[in-house]
């Protein structure tokens, strides 16, 4: 493989699941030279080992862009390699380890995702890849192993994201029910994601923040702000009238909106107001209070 990994632009799309992320990816994906991935920290064990499908609806090992981008990566993709991975994942990429990141296999470990941040921009012919991996560690590792990231912190009212993790949802790639969470972890977990993209803004990574609540109130404005951040095309032919038109997304794994082809209504979701119960409403606001202010949300009311 070529090594383009200098002029590969790596944006990563960090925060809590259900905050939006999958959503801001397809919107910025269909710009001119851009390709989103997905989740990339999944591509290992769900994609490569579990044989789970692209967003395209193709098994992974089967889809024709992620073949190539194993091919030029790796010269394929290798179980054996994929479990390696893992295992590396688990000795390196956790939040609790941020503080020491130097781990001694970072290095082996982020080169697997610099080898396919490269061969998915050599692939597609296209300058910038974006990761929506969400993993605020897995940010901390990029940095530290030295890929020039720009993170996009995106943050949603915690109650919000406390009724999405409680509700049951079914994955649509094999009908299996999604991950839940109660109130309590789910207040731990968005602390806990939100501080540590906080504090990697303080280590000089470029970091800029976005609230879900302000993507949806007027997403022309907030995109085109983006844009200019990221040194991308201002101009999003695809967003209009509070409506997004979506093709085809080869991302390896995240929220099921990844599949959504077409018109898609750009609408916020407000369902925690009458779905999430008072106690936990009270419990949530409770736990992340700090955070809240900190974003903005204290003075929104249930």
């Amino acid at each position: 493989m070529t090594d383009r990994s200098p002029a590969t632009q790596v944006i990563f799309l960090g925060g809590l699941g259900r905050s939006g992320t999958t959503l801001l990816e397809r919107l910025l994906g269909e710009q001119p030279g851009v390709t989103p991935l997905g989740e990339v920290v999944h591509l290992w064990e769900r994609g490569v080992l579990g044989g789970e499908p692209c967003g395209c609806g193709e098994p992974l090992p089967s889809c024709a862009f992620w073949r190539k981008v194993g091919e030029c990566a790796f010269g394929g993709w290798a179980p054996d390699h994929a479990r390696r991975v893992l295992v590396l994942r688990r000795r390196v990429d956790r939040t609790r380890r941020i503080a020491r990141i130097g781990h001694p296999d970072l290095g082996e470990y982020v080169d697997a995702y610099r080898r396919v941040y490269a061969a998915a921009a050599e692939v597609s012919g296209t300058a910038t890849v974006i990761d929506s991996s969400k993993h605020a560690s897995l940010a901390w590792c990029l940095s530290a192993g030295g890929i020039d990231v720009r993170v996009i912190h995106i943050v949603r009212d915690p109650r919000a994201v406390a009724h999405s993790w409680h509700r049951s949802v079914e994955r649509p790639e094999d009908g299996r029910p999604m991950t839940r969470w109660g109130p309590v972890h789910t207040s731990l977990q968005w602390n806990a994601q939100n501080l540590a993209l906080d504090l990697l803004a303080t280590r000089g990574v470029p970091v800029v923040r976005v609230r879900y609540e302000d993507l949806l109130a007027d997403p022309d404005a907030l995109l085109a702000g983006l844009a200019v951040e990221l040194g991308l095309d201002h101009r999003f032919p695809h967003v209009r009238d509070g409506v997004a038109t979506l093709t085809v997304a080869h991302t390896a794994s995240g929220n099921p909106m990844r599949f959504a082809v077409g018109a898609v209504e750009l609408a916020r979701d407000d369902g925690w107001r009458a779905g999430l119960p008072p106690r936990h409403r009270h419990l949530v606001a409770a736990l992340t209070r700090p955070l809240m202010r900190r974003y903005g949300y204290a003075g929104e009311t249930a």
